[in-house]
């Protein structure tokens, strides 16, 4: 009795502590906060979701660079991203809130300049938490349409690959929506088919294969598939580096949205600790585990070119064919497409919780900056999430690497997201207040190897990716980067400068009784008070009164 006495003492205690943290950062409390640390690392693993990102672009990793880009690529993608996750992770420390990367360049920036960088990451952000989304319910849509051939005279046609993803995204939306008390037992089951149920899966896999590859096939092989018949592949047009670099795409994808941990931090005990440890934990493990699936998949490949020209049009499922037979590859993909449906979820909880921060901070209309008090949800983010993702997919109507280039999207706009505040912070070390989580003298060499590397893959994610470029093959990833750093930098300058303060001290500006629903309000206040103070009296040395024009 007096020891559960103690827990409750204890657990009141630390929501009281991260109420005041937050409402020194100038919001309230209006998001149910009852998630722990594994419920925080829960939801950016399942977001990372290894099997996620390595089952929907293994094809695109055999075709470009081989099972040797695709295996070291793994390691070295994964050092690298731990190196930015421990910036991220030093941040988010300091700075708990679900907001997270706009509103940690606000926080570290110079105070003239931060509205501006808040801007600017906040839809760098926005991008890549849309095209995550998409990139996720998209590749599972794919892996239902395969999935479906085996067994059936079912044929996957562009049309019926968007209504089954657009029937994913609904149903990501309704539970998202009205049933948020659910989310917490969802995400347990998650983490439980993402790790025991993805181990089960590659230990099967590899005991049952009839052959298995040679370590050198698997470390190795370079394979350059990325020529359109009769046109050589890019090994031949520009080298071997370049299609290697360019393969790397499928470990960067998969350990993406581990800021989901810092969206969720308002609903999380103890979110100084808690969040950070959280984006460290999944980024590790998700690496760890990411490793086994994939030497598990490569060394049970029975035939290397029957795999990558497969007629099922998915070397997973062509894999899983040659193994098990229709049947066991049928359950195991129904396994893969669950893991993939829980991992499409959590993306658009951590999506929808990004854009209430950002509509409650004025960068998108104030009518998204809602709670549904009833089911405790951003219902009206939550829709706006699920439309965006649905549009940004329509192009692969038309696109045979529309979805190599949603993946592409997504990681250029979230990293790009997670460096900027980095790079601030590394920039203006005299305005970053460290957390509870703290790098000490490795801080700054840490942030600098971090925004290096997010500014290496943003090129690198850019480049064709197949040859000839035709309207085909098109990588429209600088198209759509283009779009949004063009609409960031052009409306900051035309409009939004006038307006957009950076976050908003919600719980101040409601005390000064400024409207926190009208657009302008708080800038319109901030001026007023700017005038109101435009003569202000100075005492000098002598004692003697001195006015100051304009301060």
């Amino acid at each position: 009795m007096e020891d559960e006495l103690l827990r409750r003492r204890s657990h009141g205690s630390l929501r009281i502590g991260d109420e005041d943290r937050l409402a020194e950062l100038g919001y309230r409390q209006e998001l149910k906060r009852n998630w722990t640390l594994l419920h925080n690392f829960g939801v950016s693993f399942s977001i990372i979701s290894v099997i996620t990102g390595i089952t929907t672009l293994f094809g695109y990793g055999l075709s470009t660079g081989g099972p040797g880009v695709m295996s070291v690529g793994w390691i070295v993608v994964s050092f690298f991203t731990i190196i930015v996750a421990l910036g991220m992770a030093e941040i988010v420390s300091a700075v708990p809130t679900s907001g997270g990367p706009y509103f940690w360049a606000a926080t570290l920036a110079p105070s003239n300049q931060a509205a501006f960088y808040s801007w600017v990451t906040g839809w760098f952000n926005f991008l890549g938490q849309v095209a995550v989304t998409t990139g996720i319910d998209f590749g599972n849509a794919g892996l239902i349409s395969t999935t479906a051939t085996i067994k059936s005279a079912y044929t996957p046609t562009a049309g019926r690959t968007i209504g089954i993803y657009a029937a994913l995204l609904v149903s990501h939306a309704l539970v998202n929506s009205f049933g948020v008390k659910f989310l917490r037992y969802l995400n347990n089951t998650s983490i439980v088919l993402h790790s025991i149920g993805i181990s089960c899966f590659a230990i099967a896999l590899l005991a049952k294969a009839p052959t298995h590859r040679s370590a050198k096939e698997v470390f190795a092989t370079f394979y350059d598939g990325t020529g359109q018949d009769p046109a050589p592949g890019w090994s031949v047009r520009a080298s071997p580096a370049y299609v290697a670099v360019c393969g790397i795409l499928m470990a960067q994808y998969t350990i993406t949205g581990f800021d989901a941990s810092a969206h969720l931090s308002e609903e999380t005990a103890n979110a100084a600790w808690s969040a950070p440890l959280g984006v460290l934990m999944s980024v590790g493990v998700s690496s760890v585990f990411g490793f086994f699936l994939i030497l598990s998949l490569l060394f049970s490949i029975q035939d290397f070119t029957s795999t990558v020209s497969s007629d099922v049009g998915q070397p997973v499922t062509q894999i899983l064919l040659d193994v098990f037979g229709e049947n066991g590859a049928i359950a195991l993909m129904t396994l893969i497409i669950v893991c993939v449906w829980h991992c499409g979820l959590f993306s658009m909880t951590s999506n929808s919780r990004m854009m209430f921060g950002f509509a409650r901070d004025r960068g998108l209309p104030h009518f998204f900056a809602h709670v549904d008090h009833r089911f405790a949800a951003p219902i009206r983010t939550i829709c706006l999430a699920a439309f965006l993702s649905f549009l940004l997919a329509i192009p692969s109507l038309g696109s045979a690497v529309a979805f190599s280039a949603a993946t592409s999207i997504a990681t250029i706009g979230l990293y790009l997201s997670y460096g900027i505040p980095i790079l601030i912070g590394l920039l203006y070390p005299s305005n970053f207040t460290k957390g509870p989580f703290n790098l000490r003298f490795l801080s700054r060499p840490i942030a600098l190897v971090g925004v290096m590397y997010i500014l290496f893959i943003t090129i690198v994610f850019c480049l064709p990716q197949q040859n000839p470029v035709d309207s085909q093959t098109l990588n429209y990833t600088p198209v759509a980067v283009g779009i949004v750093a063009l609409w960031a930098f052009g409306s900051w300058f035309l409009w939004a400068r006038r307006w957009f303060t950076g976050p908003v001290r919600q719980i101040e500006e409601e005390r000064l009784g400024v409207p926190m629903e009208e657009p302008g309000a708080v800038a319109r206040h901030e001026q007023s008070l700017y005038e109101k103070d435009g003569s202000m009296r100075m005492e000098n040395l002598d004692g003697r009164s001195l006015e100051v024009k304009g301060l």
